[in-house]
């Protein structure tokens, strides 16, 4: 059986752009791709903080700050729009205890100002034994 998990988190990012011509996907700044270990043709959710719609969709490689919506999501996510970046993995439940999901947080330019590391559930019981 495999768990489908909250890899990494891009907490609040900007959106920069909004394309409703492209082809589909988001465009991620490669320096918060690093950051958070998420990898470019990986699906992410998008949510969007200022009127709460949600896309799901492949991410692509970006210039320093970029944040694009392309294609449809561009009805639904605009340039100023805060949002988080949720980048999902299936993982066997023994891998659960060993992961630690990484949180980006950026300023108001898409620029790492922190990286968290978060033990998961099943870790912590492990520790407090």
């Amino acid at each position: 059986m495999l768990l489908r998990m909250c890899m990494a988190k891009i907490h609040r990012a900007t959106v920069t752009e909004a394309d409703l011509n492209y082809i589909g996907s988001i465009t991620i700044d490669k320096a918060l791709l690093k950051a958070s270990g998420i990898k470019p043709y990986q699906y992410v959710l998008i949510n969007n903080l200022s009127n709460g719609a949600s896309w799901q969709t492949y991410v692509i490689e970006g210039k320093r700050g970029e944040i694009c919506l392309n294609g449809p999501p561009a009805r639904l996510f605009h340039p100023g729009d805060k949002v988080i970046i949720l980048a999902e993995a299936w993982v066997e439940p023994d891998e659960l205890a060993r992961s630690e999901p990484t949180v980006v947080f950026v300023d108001s330019k898409n620029r790492v100002t922190s990286i968290k590391k978060h033990p998961t559930a099943a870790q912590g019981k492990r520790e407090q034994k």
